[in-house]
């Protein structure tokens, strides 16, 4: 079969095909730095001896994959499958019966975040050529030297499976693994939702109500206006400009150009509709004060500090990293009184949530 299909009848053929394998391997490469939606550029698959580039800027649509995307008997394995699935899912719909590599790697006792080179050389004994990194995927023609780095992201995902699945299996631990699956599998379409983007900027929470609405009116502005330009959102406004604007408020075109983190462009381009969304927040004529920087409560900090040790000590006992158990985040809600979810849950719980509750 040729490197790369780029006729959408080979590629009907192809998914045909793919709809009958029971395992595949799949990963994608594609550009981000100056959109909002990623660009997907090359999608890369394999089935049993076979791996093929597919190339989606030639092709009228992706939607013959869907049947093979949402076929829970075709196991697809990727490794870091999320940012993946992500770009994928609004051509070729949700995805489920998947395999991800780097999920089953971390729950044998490797790395956490380890990488699908690390991985194949730790598991197959094979190094991967690193020369095409910087690759511009969306430029044409692909040379030969792209499409064989391309393709060997993907040619290995079937033996890591089967080495991974094996040694899951052994261990005891393909429950676990399962369970993860499950929540992977019920990501989704991964759509944003305009209305929750607030939840992205740091110390919301800890705002009063009238600077916690703005917040929620000005990230939803930002996120609107990113996805309709298609650009990257600090492009519309940046965080940083953002959460001035949240603490400080401006009323007037004066107040508004001393928002040092506001860009002179933003400012000139869409200070109007920024004043807008301001005034139809209702803001009190004065804010209340800030809230002071809260200081770690001692007796939680110890409580976390304890947590931890003991997580790190159930990891060292089964062999996986202490991260996969429970993070340090999870470890500070339980802290806080928060009793679901994280280690709580699923295998978790057994292997060491009712440890943690018994030690707080």
């Amino acid at each position: 079969m040729t490197q790369i299909i780029s006729d959408a009848e080979a590629f009907a053929q192809l998914c045909a095909e793919l709809e009958r394998a029971e395992v595949v391997g799949l990963d994608t490469e594609f550009l981000r730095e100056r959109t909002y939606f990623a660009q997907l550029c090359l999608l890369q698959l394999a089935a049993g001896p076979t791996a093929v580039c597919v190339d989606p800027l030639a092709l009228p649509s992706l939607g013959a994959l869907r049947g093979t995307m949402a076929a829970r008997g075709v196991r697809k394995v990727l490794h870091a499958a999320r940012q993946d699935l992500e770009v994928l899912a609004p051509q070729v719909g949700p995805a489920s019966g998947l395999f991800d590599t780097q999920v089953a790697a971390a729950l044998i006792g490797l790395p956490a975040q380890v990488g699908y080179a690390d991985l194949v050389q730790q598991l197959l004994g094979v190094s991967l050529a690193k020369g095409q990194t910087r690759t511009d995927w969306s430029r044409r023609p692909l040379s030969a030297a792209q499409l064989s780095y391309a393709l060997d992201d993907v040619r290995y995902l079937l033996p890591l499976h089967d080495q991974l699945r094996a040694r899951l299996e052994r261990l005891g631990r393909w429950h676990w693994f399962e369970e993860e699956m499950a929540g992977l599998d019920a990501a989704g379409s991964y759509e944003t939702d305009p209305e929750q983007a607030w939840r992205r900027i740091r110390g919301v929470a800890e705002l009063d109500p009238a600077r916690q609405a703005l917040a929620r009116a000005l990230a939803a502005w930002r996120e609107r206006r990113a996805i309709s330009a298609d650009r990257p959102r600090s492009w519309i406004l940046p965080d940083a400009a953002l959460r001035d604007l949240v603490l400080h408020a401006p009323r007037t075109g004066a107040e508004l150009s001393a928002i040092a983190e506001l860009p002179e462009g933003i400012r000139t381009n869409s200070g109007a509709q920024l004043l807008a969304l301001i005034e139809a927040a209702q803001l009190p004529a004065q804010l209340p004060p800030l809230p002071p920087r809260r200081r770690p409560d001692p007796a939680q900090v110890e409580a976390v500090r304890a947590l931890a040790k003991l997580t790190q000590q159930a990891g060292q006992e089964i062999g996986v990293a202490p991260e996969i158990l429970a993070t340090r985040r999870e470890l500070e809600r339980l802290v806080a009184g928060v009793r679901e979810g994280g280690p709580l849950a699923g295998w978790r719980r057994e292997v060491i949530g009712a440890r943690l509750l018994q030690a707080l």
